[in-house]
């Protein structure tokens, strides 16, 4: 089993930035597809961006240009750069992994193995 832990969320302005941070323990992260997720409140959860070691990293179209995700496998750890928030990117990002890599007409899929327990992001003046 993996086990993960997002950290960086804060309340942060409008045009703002933020780094969400993601460590796995358990298994190495390359074993799997990583990806980031978000869900804003009333909404339902969504794929912000996700890769594996062939492939990607794909973005919502909401977030291209802004957002970057990375990782550092010595770590083990994966990251979210975010760049001129704006209050609609407001929601609790989480990090998970999947033995496969899946695209579906909304982008990454929600289905995922193994999930973090979310860190809060608040875009707000």
């Amino acid at each position: 089993q993996v086990q993960l832990v997002e950290s960086g969320g804060a309340l942060v302005q409008p045009g703002g930035s933020l780094r969400l941070s993601c460590a796995a323990s358990g298994r190495a992260l390359n074993l799997y597809s990583n990806g980031w997720f978000r869900q804003a409140p009333g909404k339902e959860r969504e794929g912000v961006s996700c890769m594996d070691n062939k492939e990607g990293p794909y973005y919502a179209d909401s977030v291209k240009g802004r957002f970057t995700m990375s990782r550092d496998l010595s770590k083990n750890t994966m990251f979210l750069q975010m760049n001129s928030l704006k209050p609609e990117d407001t929601g609790v990002y989480y990090c998970a992994v999947d033995r496969y890599l899946v695209l579906t007409s909304n982008g990454c899929s929600t289905l995922q193995d193994y999930w973090g327990v979310g860190t809060l992001v608040n875009v707000s003046s």
